[in-house]
């Protein structure tokens, strides 16, 4: 059976280096768990690194967070759906809003909790997923003073998750402009600008983040230690906190191309061949005990250099090993790295077990 592990004193490590630079720049943050997809095993060793502060999309987990310590501050990171308020005031003691009909609705929710619901208003600057139009944020500040047990926390925005527009210095000075702009209009003050997620922790490395940006959110960076700019792994952190591990179950000789009338497999991919294929090669081949129903094999890495994928079913993956200079044999396990893709797919199956070492 194929398992996910972690690596807790990795994951430690690389906690304790982004808690670090975080401290020294006077800068709140909090860790992003919707990769761990509710596994209990995990969010406990992310607690237990003493954060404080957790961030979600789904409300399933922000529950189980709360279960394993209430006094975890819990974020909800996306606007609110309707049929969900009563839950979201329940479970999370912020959320990310830019509809004014749905926070008048935690308003009165959080009247009947007799709770004060924190808000952060998200902006758009780009990215064209969620936000409030700049233009229009003003008027929309102005009408939330109306709701009562409502707190603006803060305003914030996301950039890179949908169309891939990068936290330039330029847009996080724009963000801190609208901070600027909102207590100069209204007398008030702005706690947090929460503009950054894992893809801006270069700017920051770099000092080169606005003052006023003040907040992050921060899940990839902290369990691949990914420099989203680049692409390459963080000086000084682990990029290999999760590994997938799979038993071998199968090792054979087997041609290279496939045999007989071709059509659709099970991904809807359909062998070619062509002129320049060679119809007599072979290979060594190897089956793991893991497929498509848990894992996408664009998203693992070898730990062998000289393994490559040939492809995977729903339930089988197919390795080529005949360049490996490890004899493997059946019963045999293979180790991969993981993409931040690859782990969500594996934490989001119930037939991977999760194991901490």
């Amino acid at each position: 059976m194929a398992f996910l592990k972690l690596y807790r004193q990795k994951l430690q490590e690389n906690y304790t280096f982004l808690n670090t630079i975080f401290r020294e720049r006077g800068i709140q943050w909090g860790v992003v768990t919707k990769l761990l997809c509710g596994n209990t095993i995990f969010i406990k060793e992310v607690i237990n690194l003493g954060v404080r502060e957790l961030h979600d999309s789904r409300i399933s987990n922000l529950k189980k967070i709360k279960k394993l310590d209430p006094n975890i501050q819990t974020v909800y990171i996306k606007p609110p759906s309707k049929r969900n308020i009563e839950k979201i005031v329940q479970y999370a003691d912020v959320s990310f809003n830019t509809e004014i009909y749905t926070i008048q609705m935690l308003s009165e929710e959080a009247k009947r909790q007799n709770k004060v619901h924190k808000i952060i208003i998200m902006i758009e600057m780009g990215d064209l997923r969620e936000g409030v139009l700049g233009e229009e944020l003003l008027h929309f500040y102005e009408q939330v003073f109306s709701f009562p047990n409502i707190e603006i926390r803060g305003i914030g925005t996301n950039l890179n998750c949908l169309s891939g527009v990068m936290p330039t210095q330029d847009k996080l000075i724009q963000l801190s402009l609208y901070k600027q702009l909102i207590e100069a209009k209204f007398n008030v003050k702005i706690p947090w600008v929460s503009g950054g997620t894992s893809v801006a922790i270069p700017l920051m490395l770099k000092n080169a983040r606005p003052m006023a940006v003040n907040h992050f959110r921060i899940g990839e960076a902290l369990f691949f230690a990914k420099d989203l700019f680049t692409g390459e792994t963080i000086e000084g952190m682990h990029n290999d906190v999760f590994k997938l591990y799979a038993e071998v179950i199968e090792i054979t000789e087997k041609p290279d191309n496939p045999i007989g009338e071709l059509g659709e497999n099970v991904a809807g991919n359909t062998y070619e061949i062509t002129d320049e294929t060679d119809l007599g090669a072979t290979s060594l081949r190897a089956i793991l005990d893991i497929g498509l129903l848990d894992m996408q094999p664009q998203y693992l890495e070898p730990d062998n250099p000289n393994i490559t994928i040939v492809d995977a079913s729903s339930d089988m993956m197919v390795i080529d090993i005949t360049k490996s200079e490890k004899n493997y044999k059946v019963g045999d396990l293979v180790s991969f790295k993981l993409q931040y893709m690859g782990a969500l797919y594996l934490l989001n199956s119930d037939y991977i077990e999760k194991i901490v070492q």
